[in-house]
């Protein structure tokens, strides 16, 4: 059975860093496509960075330059580095996954696999 489960989420202030773990169980993240989703109160879940099976990352316009997109295979686990947080950061962030995946999508619609989420709360 597979599961997603997030940690590292916090409150910071603006300016500072953050690094979201998701840990995978059931499967590998070698075999997945896992991306990095976040939804703030009142606001639709959107897309925040992605990697497929291949290494290759996808970035939504809001994290570039900011936010980075890792796999450990050895800890079966997604990780998203996150600097110079701002205010409109804070949201409920999922790790999500899709298996022998071949899209790079940042939409929800085509994950199937989520986790409970982790809080992120920036503060000016």
């Amino acid at each position: 059975q597979v599961q997603l489960v997030e940690s590292g989420g916090g409150s910071v202030q603006a300016g500072g860093s953050l690094r979201l773990s998701c840990a995978l169980s059931g499967n590998a993240v070698s075999t997945a496509c896992m991306g990095w989703f976040r939804q703030a109160p009142g606001k639709e879940r959107e897309g925040v960075a992605m990697m497929d099976r291949f290494g290759t990352t996808t970035y939504a316009d809001s994290a570039k330059g900011r936010f980075t997109i890792a796999k450990d295979s050895a800890k079966n686990g997604l990780y998203l580095q996150m600097k110079d947080l701002k205010p409109e950061d804070t949201a409920m962030y999922y790790c999500a996954a899709r298996f022998l995946c071949t899209s790079k999508s940042l939409l929800s619609a085509y994950y199937n696999y989520w986790g409970q989420g982790t809080q992120v709360t920036v503060s000016s």
